[in-house]
């Protein structure tokens, strides 16, 4: 049976101001990794209190991105993304005229709420008004935001404080949250029936404290170190508590999260591979700026500069991975992706004080090829596995744990930096550091390695034309 694409007659239009104010959402996740030192200066802080403006804003994700598939029983699709983009222009206001520390991270957190709604609801909405022989395509742009809005984060970020404080950051993110409001408004249609079911306000707070506490215990460990007491009471309650979550939710007759889901071995795979794809770009987008400026002692600017053509590759390849899903399926595609990820994470691992800026451009471009190759086909696969009642729900699990692996790989790839540059036995900062980059991306390329595994794990499907969504 086909899908309830008939909803509009505009589907691209529907989809374009949840699409953007995605791509906002996943824009803020990396663009101010690379401001951190002017906060630092500006507003007197050190960063322990520096951390939180990206714990904050992943914490905030991670407790309402869950809770989305609820919202969408109980708020129309149009409802739910205007409040998104309300909350996150209102967060972006707040911190662009913060004149402290207090209110910027309250603009942060304020600001995870428009993405922790908007960010599952753009691939409920693809699925659900797109034909199933232009789903490749339709999920293909979806990844595009989430894969591309990262990687361009850094040189966005660049480019600005090379002329302007980082309150233009936030700035910059309300014409377009303006635009995508308007798109909302004028052309998304409600995709999601009412049923307004009872809700389970003990399986809310579960999975409120169960995904905060996970994603505070891996945020903390790169500040606190793996021992810490905070960190591992964190990660200890917080997985007791995602346990009981989980029980109650495979034991409810309407249950927050349909976990039962997961029974299906093509979603869950599929699931596995977005989740290391994910973990990939963000551990290497963490790392590849801060070795730019600490290790070969380049300009912010410059940093910047260096990382626009793989973000522009990666733009390039999102797009057109969804068309190649549509012939080829997510085996092939999944599979070339990681292996190209991998040579580019490895050649990134070989950097030095002294490389030349040509070596770490190409580095990251294929990086940038590889990832969005694989990405978008994963996403397609999984959900594509899914019945389509049963699309919010894969959405929601799917946007959730890209957020918790998020923490995780970033937290990761702290330690392994961490760890590296204090096992440089020498003098020379730069030399010291790089050897830090070399430790976090040995760690890149053993997910992009899992990645090859799990890939080659699929079971081929025909072209997604031949595969209608079920009601």
């Amino acid at each position: 049976m086909k899908n309830q694409h008939k909803l509009t007659t505009h589907p691209w239009l529907a989809l374009f101001g949840p699409m953007l104010g995605a791509f906002v959402g996943m824009l803020s996740e990396t663009s101010l990794n690379i401001a951190l030192p002017q906060f630092s200066r500006s507003l007197g802080v050190g960063n322990d209190l520096l951390q939180w403006i990206i714990t904050g804003y992943m914490l905030v994700i991670g407790i309402v991105l869950p809770l989305s598939s609820l919202l969408t029983k109980w708020l129309t699709t149009r409802q739910i993304i205007t409040t998104g983009l309300s909350a996150f222009i209102g967060g972006a206001v707040i911190s662009a005229l913060a004149p402290n520390f207090s209110l910027l991270l309250a603009g942060r957190m304020i600001q995870g709420i428009g993405t922790g709604t908007i960010l599952p609801l753009m691939f409920t909405v693809a699925m659900n008004i797109f034909p199933p022989e232009k789903m490749g395509t339709a999920m293909g742009a979806c990844s595009l935001v989430i894969m591309f809005a990262p990687a361009v984060g850094p040189t966005l970020t660049g480019f600005i404080l090379a002329k302007l404080s980082w309150h233009w950051i936030f700035w910059l993110f309300v014409p377009f949250l303006l635009i995508a409001l308007f798109f909302d408004l004028k052309f998304l249609p409600n995709i999601s029936k009412l049923t307004r079911e009872p809700v389970d306000f003990i399986a809310v707070i579960l999975s409120a404290l169960g995904f905060g506490l996970v994603v505070m215990g891996f945020s903390f460990a790169a500040q606190f170190g793996w021992t810490s007491i905070i960190v591992l009471g964190c990660l200890l309650v917080g997985i007791v508590v995602l346990g009981l979550y989980t029980h109650r939710q495979l034991t409810q007759q309407h249950p927050v999260l349909n976990l039962r889901i997961f029974a299906n071995s093509a979603f869950t795979k599929g699931t596995l591979l977005v989740m290391i794809n994910f973990g990939v770009i963000l551990s290497a987008m963490y790392l590849l700026p801060q070795y730019i400026q600490n290790g070969l002692l380049l300009p912010v600017a410059l940093t910047g500069i260096i990382m626009l053509p793989g973000g522009i590759v990666n733009a390039l390849v999102s797009g057109l991975a969804g068309r190649l899903f549509d012939n080829y399926g997510a085996k092939l595609l999944t599979t070339i992706g990681f292996l190209i990820a991998a040579v580019g994470a490895l050649m990134l691992a070989c950097v030095t004080p002294h490389s030349a800026v040509w070596y770490v451009i190409t580095a990251h471009v294929i990086l940038m090829l590889g990832c969005p190759l694989a990405m978008s086909p994963a996403q397609t696969h999984a959900l594509n596995a899914l019945q389509l009642f049963e699309s919010a729900d894969g959405s929601t699990i799917i946007n959730t744990l890209q957020q918790i692996v998020g923490a995780i790989a970033t937290a990761l790839a702290t330690s392994f930096l961490g760890l590296g540059t204090a096992a440089y036995h020498g003098v020379n900062h730069a030399a010291a550091f790089t050897n830090g980059v070399h430790f976090g991306m040995i760690f890149t390329v053993i997910l992009t390695v899992i990645g090859v595994l799990i890939a080659l794990s699929l079971k081929r499907e025909p072209k997604s034309a031949d595969i209608p969504l079920k009601k």
